[in-house]
């Protein structure tokens, strides 16, 4: 009785769920691809981690049966995934008019309803002037040195243990110094551990949302609280005290927050604050270790970085006089090895977006509301854009700018391209030229 009534039940759910999908506009010229499970949709499979630098099994074998744009259901949205070069590439540059940013309702709440992932319009330009004064070049320029001279400490550190933990050690080294930079944070004198906040947040990001104490979930919110509770305390004495000069970012929030008619408000800059924190290390550091794995496996690329690292030295009046802004920018090889590393690597390989308005492409419709995710390892190991994509193979940008483009989208493109796409690399670049230049 039990079994016929519940069987009755799910093929009622079942067929109510197939009507509406055929109820839908435009499902005549929807992309193909499959809907997964009522409410389940498949995220199943789209969040089962791969360990390859291939593309992920879920869009590959999709890939194959679809075509390169498929419709799905991912977090609990109708969605279009796309892989095609060309369609990426205008999803990132019609941000605001055709799409807008989009990122599920579960990371906006632990990133904070007021994080630039979420900004649109004027705020989000607003923001947006603010990062460039950190990630600006002007401000590069002024980091050289002092992120040579960071690196140099580190490394003479691990120069004295017998083993280290390369993406653990990384992002520590990469964290300390943006976390000073930011907010003027010393970890050896410091009573929080804010990296450690930091460590149960990531471990959390991606886990099921299950907040009672002991999940991972819970753990990851934990650590977004103590964090922003220390940067509420620390911006609440900025203002009891203010400073007369700028010793970091934080001062330059501050300033912007007492300016008349400024869009800024105390969350947005505390949610900035900790965005920045989060993205400076994480990604930089997985990066950087990739890059060290790279040199590992390939020889010859180590022994051609070498000849250039060590020609910055031969050139110079005193070898010893510390890397310049020159001599960063003329690492030629370097940034062919870095936007190797980067395509390979695929730091970030999923981006989210919102359709604005239904948006017709190659004959499809991608409806109005849908949520549309582009995947970048696709057009990055694409064999139409790159021969051999699956090798690792630093000279076929011999030839390029090393510039964003349609084909290189590490960094994303468009109104929303990472503002800290040129602190990343300097600091793998500033970190081999250490590292190859006084080690083995």
């Amino acid at each position: 009785m039990w079994v016929v009534l519940i069987a009755s039940v799910v093929v009622l759910v079942f067929t109510k769920w197939v009507h509406s999908w055929r109820r839908l506009k435009h499902y005549e010229k929807l992309p193909k691809g499959s809907m997964g499970f009522p409410l389940l949709g498949e995220n199943l499979d789209f969040l089962t981690p791969h360990s390859s630098f291939d593309i992920a099994p879920f869009i590959e074998t999709r890939m194959v049966r679809y075509g390169p744009i498929f419709r799905t259901n991912l977090m609990g949205r109708r969605a279009i995934v796309s892989t095609d070069t060309n369609l990426n590439h205008l999803i990132f540059q019609e941000e605001g008019n055709l799409f807008r940013s989009w990122y599920p309702d579960r990371l906006t709440k632990i990133f904070g309803r007021q994080n630039i992932l979420s900004m649109h319009g004027q705020n989000f330009k607003s923001l947006k002037n603010m990062i460039i004064n950190l990630y600006g070049i002007e401000s590069m320029k002024k980091m050289v040195r002092e992120v040579e001279a960071s690196t140099k400490t580190r490394l003479r550190r691990w120069s004295t243990r017998n083993m280290i933990d390369l993406k653990d050690e990384t992002a520590t080294m990469i964290f300390d110094f943006t976390s000073k930079k930011l907010i003027s944070y010393d970890r050896e004198s410091s009573s929080e551990n804010l990296r450690e906040n930091f460590d149960v947040f990531i471990k959390g990001l991606i886990s099921l949302p299950l907040n009672f104490p002991g999940t991972a979930h819970h753990k990851c919110r934990q650590g977004r609280k103590r964090t922003m509770k220390m940067l509420k305390n620390m911006l609440q004495e900025r203002q009891a005290n203010p400073r007369k000069q700028h010793n970091d970012f934080f001062d330059y929030v501050l300033e912007e927050l007492e300016k008349h008619g400024t869009l800024l408000t105390q969350e947005m800059a505390l949610d900035l604050m900790f965005f920045l924190l989060f993205a400076s290390f994480e990604t930089t550091s997985l990066a950087l270790t990739l890059a060290i794995k790279f040199l590992v496996d390939h020889p010859r690329v180590l022994t051609e970085l070498t000849v250039e690292h060590e020609g910055i030295l031969k050139n110079r009046d005193k070898a010893d006089s510390g890397l310049t802004w020159a001599e960063y920018k003329s690492m030629t090889f370097t940034f062919q090895f870095i936007n190797e590393t980067l395509r390979l690597g695929n730091v970030a390989p999923l981006i989210f977006r919102e359709a604005l308005k239904d948006v017709e492409y190659k004959g499809f419709v991608i409806p109005a509301g849908w949520i549309v995710v582009p995947s970048l390892s696709a057009v990055h190991l694409n064999p139409e854009n790159y021969v051999d994509p699956l090798t690792f193979n630093p000279w076929r940008w011999e030839k390029s700018d090393g510039g964003a483009s349609k084909h290189l989208m590490a960094f994303g493109g468009g109104l929303r391209f990472c503002f800290g796409a040129e602190f990343v690399k300097l600091q793998i670049a500033v970190f081999l030229h250490s590292l190859l230049t006084s080690y083995k």
